[in-house]
Formats: C-alpha cells, sequence, structure tokens
C-alpha cells in the first residue's frame, strides 16, 4: 500500500526537473530573510514571475489554504507548490530546504547566546537587538491590520481579540477558535445557502489513501515522544516534544502571534527562559533566514541546555532545538500532504474564507497585544501585573510597569529604529545591525 499523495494534475507548460526544483527552492531558503511576506513574495517571484512554473490563480489559492493553517505559512506555502511540481519528494525537499538553512544558523547562535550571553559584548549587541524588535513588531501590526481589517465587523474581532489577552489572559487557542467560529456565524447569517456552494475541479482523492498519509505522517510527527520519555527521562526533551506538538496546532498568525503565549509557558510555567530572553530569541530570528517561528527552536535549544539530566548541557541544547523543531515544522507536511489534493479541487468557498479573514483580523489583535506585552519589558526592568476584579474564572489585570525602572536608553533605540523602518524604509537587516551597534554603544560608552 502506497502512503504518498500522487502528483496533481499539470499545472503549468513549463515544469521544472526534481534538480531544478532543488536548486531553486535551495536559494529560496538561503534568501528569505524578512519575515512571512517577505518570504511570500520571494516565492512568488521566482515560481511565478521568473520560473513560471506556477500560475498567479494557483499560487493565490495556496496561499489561501496556507494562511487558513496553523503554523508557518511560508514553509507551508513552498511545500504545497513543491508537492504542485513534483509530488510528496518535491513537497518533502522544497519545505525542508525552506527551513534547514535557517534552522543551522539558529542553533549555531543558540549555542553562542547560551554560553557567552553574560559577557559585555554580547549583552550590548542583544540590548539593542531587543529594542529595534519592538519597533519591528510594531510594524508588523500595522502591516497586517492595513490588510485584514477591511469592515467594521474585523476591527470589533481585533479589538476583542486584543481586549481578552491583554485584559483577561484568555489563552491564545480559545481567541483563534472563537474567531474562526464567530466568522463562519458571521458568514452564514450574512447570504443565502445558495452562496456557498464550492466548486470543484478534478477527481476526487481517494479517502482511505488520504487517511492513510494523515495517519503515516501523524505517526512520524509523534515517533520522537515515547523514544524520549522511554531514554531520556531525566531531561526537559519530553516536555519540549509534548509542548511545541501543542503549539503547532494552534501557532496560527506566525511567531509574532504565538509568542506571547509561549512566553507566558516557557517562562512562568517551565522556568526555562526568563521574560527579557524571549525578546534574544526573536532578535536572534529576524537574523537568520527562514520561518520566524525559528525562534522556537532557540526556546527548546535553552530549555535543553538548562536541563540536560545526564547528558551535557550542549549535546541536550541542540537535542532540544532539533525537537522543537520537529515538533513544528513537520505538521505542516501532515496539512498539505493530506489535505492539499482536496483543497485544490476547491475554488472560493465562502464559508471557509470568512473562518479565515476573522482568524485573519484576531491575529491582528494578537500582535497587537504582543507589541504591548514586548514595549512593557523592554523599555521598563519591572512590571508587575495589578487585579482589578474577577468575572467568574475570568481575572481582569492590568500590566503595571515600575516607573522607577525606566530603561531611558532602550527607549532612544527602540524609538531611531523605528524611524529607520517608518521614515528611511531601511530593511529588517539593516535596521537591526544599526540598532545592535547603537546597543553596543550605549553600553560600553555610557
Amino acid at each position: 500500500m502506497s502512503i504518498a499523495v500522487g502528483t496533481p494534475d499539470k499545472i503549468s507548460d513549463i515544469k521544472p526537473t526534481f534538480p531544478e526544483l532543488v536548486s531553486a527552492f535551495a536559494r529560496i531558503g538561503l534568501m528569505s530573510f524578512g519575515g512571512p511576506a517577505a518570504q511570500i513574495a520571494l516565492m512568488h517571484k521566482i515560481c511565478v514571475e521568473e520560473k513560471r512554473w506556477v500560475d498567479e490563480a494557483r499560487y493565490l489559492h495556496a496561499l489561501n489554504y496556507c494562511m487558513l493553517l496553523p503554523g508557518p505559512e511560508a514553509q507551508q506555502l513552498a511545500t504545497y507548490i513543491g508537492w504542485l511540481l513534483h509530488g510528496v519528494r518535491g513537497g518533502i525537499v522544497a519545505g525542508l530546504l525552506f527551513v534547514l538553512p535557517g534552522l543551522a544558523v539558529i542553533l549555531g547562535l543558540s549555542t553562542l547566546y547560551a554560553l557567552y550571553q553574560e559577557a559585555s559584548l554580547v549583552a550590548g549587541l542583544f540590548f539593542g537587538l531587543k529594542a529595534a524588535v519592538l519597533a519591528i513588531v510594531v510594524e508588523a501590526v500595522i502591516r497586517i491590520g492595513k490588510r485584514a481589517l477591511k469592515t467594521s465587523f474585523h476591527r470589533w474581532l481585533a479589538a476583542g481579540a486584543f481586549l481578552a489577552l491583554f485584559l483577561f489572559s484568555v489563552p491564545f487557542p480559545l481567541v483563534v477558535l472563537a474567531a474562526a467560529l464567530i466568522g463562519l456565524l458571521h458568514a452564514r447569517g450574512a447570504s443565502s445557502a445558495a452562496e456557498e456552494n464550492s466548486q470543484e475541479i478534478g477527481v476526487r482523492p481517494p479517502l482511505f489513501s488520504q487517511l492513510a498519509t494523515l495517519l503515516f505522517w501523524v505517526a512520524v510527527w509523534l515517533a520522537p515522544l515515547p523514544l524520549l520519555w522511554l531514554l531520556l527521562p531525566e531531561t526537559a526533551l519530553p516536555e519540549i516534544q509534548s509542548f511545541f506538538s501543542k503549539m503547532a496546532l494552534v501557532t496560527f498568525g506566525g511567531a509574532y502571534a504565538v509568542l506571547a503565549y509561549v512566553a507566558q509557558v516557557a517562562v512562568d510555567h517551565y522556568a526555562w527562559l526568563k521574560p527579557g530572553e524571549m525578546l534574544d530569541g526573536l532578535a536572534l530570528a529576524e537574523t537568520t533566514p527562514g520561518p520566524l517561528v525559528l525562534v522556537l527552536s532557540y526556546v527548546g535549544f535553552l530549555a535543553g541546555f538548562r536541563e540536560s539530566g545526564g547528558l551535557d548541557p550542549l549535546i541536550g541544547g541542540l537535542l532540544g532545538g532539533l525537537i522543537a523543531a520537529w515538533a513544528t515544522f513537520i505538521p505542516s507536511f501532515i496539512w498539505i500532504f493530506a489535505g492539499a489534493p482536496y483543497i485544490e479541487r476547491l475554488r472560493g468557498n465562502r464559508l471557509l474564507s470568512a473562518a479565515l479573514s476573522a482568524i485573519t483580523a484576531a491575529v491582528v489583535g494578537v500582535i497587537l497585544n504582543l507589541a504591548v506585552w514586548f514595549a512593557l519589558h523592554v523599555i521598563f526592568m519591572q512590571v508587575e501585573p495589578t487585579k482589578i476584579a474577577s468575572f467568574g474564572p475570568l481575572t481582569l489585570s492590568v500590566p503595571q510597569p515600575v516607573w522607577s525602572t525606566l530603561d531611558w536608553q532602550a527607549l532612544v533605540i527602540a524609538v531611531l529604529s523605528a524611524v529607520m523602518i517608518f521614515r528611511f524604509h531601511l530593511g529588517i537587516g539593516k535596521t537591526l545591525l544599526a540598532a545592535a551597534a547603537l546597543g553596543l554603544a550605549a553600553r560600553f560608552l555610557l
């Protein structure tokens, strides 16, 4: 029995050979700086405009599906395009090549961070990067907001998501699920059932084959977990696999959207990191190619490094980073190989689009909450939650900064980074380099 999805119908008059596909996605993987928007644009330029392997409509259809999924949408899009062009092996190669260069870099930087973060040189470097990331996150809120909040309904959804997270600390997965349900109900009430029909194209994939594909990839995804519990129970590695496997199912909106939730659990529950170290990790991920959600490998590295049991700390850290990446990225192959054959038959499903747009709107509120959380922890050295009232299971509280702990150097670097991004339109790489230099200067000269 085959556990594979066959290559889809012909999609272009120009089809690459397999070595050409490998070469193109190796190039994409090495050049994919700047977050999902830049990465999606890069793939469009190479695969649609330059190579003409995929037409515009098929590319956008694949992107819409990937935007609906949890996890890194750019990596899922790379996997989808690889699958369109060369079936399962094309999807595996395209998805892996999109991630591996950045994963190698983030593991190397995490090693340096774990060993030398207390050194004044590294401390100054990350001080500047941390402040610059605040401006980058604010820019992300504005960019995504312009795209997603086109109606008053979506603006209210974004506001509700922000308040639920910022004031009531509602779990992030519940916010996403509620937004999808609200969007679905709103769409059902807005038009007649006749508009809900989807256009179907091609032959329906065999159900048994798709179920077998789903079960196979789920087994691959979860295979390390029993081995880790059996062989290395005294380390943090089993908990890393378990925690990030759960995260992979709810990471709508990419790294920015999920980072606040990861910080809450990794810092407050597991005590793997300190709050400021989450900011350092995002700064590291911003400097590497590949998905920004690679920041989770940084978290896994520090967890494995600090709770290595009988292992050498560096080995524990590398295993932790690799396990976090495995748990995070393998589900992308599940969604594509099991779901794309059905999605390829749908064009313009109205209810699906409504749920997607509602989730995207809620993600704007989530990222705004992250921006505020970042701002408080970057600009103030001490932030304390202040409880205001309780409403059953919900507690209304507001994070209160201790004004005497204001870090004016961080504030200045954050403002200058914002000027570089919004006024002079410098890229992320140049902004981070300038901020790192300012951080070093602040630590050594002031």
